[in-house]
C-alpha cells in the first residue's frame, strides 16, 4: 500500500479525538477509566467481549468499537513512537520499524470474537 506520509496533526487529528471522546464517555458513562496504559486494554478487550455476548448489532456499536480501535492506537503511538496515517479515510499506524497495524479493524475483530488490542499493542510495541 502506496501512501504520502500525513503530518501527525493530519493524519491523527480524528483517531486522537475519537479516542479523547472514548475515556470520556467510559469514565463517565461506565466508570472505567482508560489512562493509555498498555495493561488497559485487558479492560477494553473485555468490554468488547461482553458487548458482543450482549448481543448488541454491529451496527449499533460500530462507533463505540471504532473509538476502542482509535484508543489502542494512541495506547501503541504513546508507546512505540508510531504515528497515524491516513489514506481514503482509513487510519492506520505506521511503527518506528515499518510495520502497518490498524487497531480500529482489530477492534472490529474483536467484535467478531476474532481479535484482541491488547495482543495488537503487545506485538506492536515490540
Amino acid at each position: 500500500m502506496k501512501a504520502t506520509q500525513a503530518t501527525r496533526p493530519s493524519a491523527a487529528t480524528k483517531p486522537v479525538r475519537w479516542a479523547a471522546d472514548t475515556v470520556a464517555t467510559m469514565r463517565e458513562g461506565a466508570r472505567l477509566r482508560l489512562d493509555y496504559s498498555a495493561q488497559s486494554l485487558w479492560r477494553v478487550d473485555r468490554v468488547i467481549d461482553e458487548i458482543r455476548r450482549d448481543g448488541a448489532p454491529y451496527a449499533a456499536v460500530e462507533s463505540v468499537l471504532r473509538g476502542f480501535g482509535a484508543y489502542a492506537g494512541e495506547v501503541v503511538v504513546r508507546h512505540s513512537g508510531a504515528e497515524w496515517w491516513e489514506t481514503g479515510g482509513e487510519h492506520w499506524l505506521r511503527t518506528p520499524d515499518g510495520r502497518l497495524w490498524d487497531p480500529i479493524e482489530e477492534a472490529r475483530r474483536c467484535y467478531a470474537g476474532d481479535g484482541s488490542l491488547r495482543l495488537l499493542c503487545r506485538e506492536a510495541t515490540r
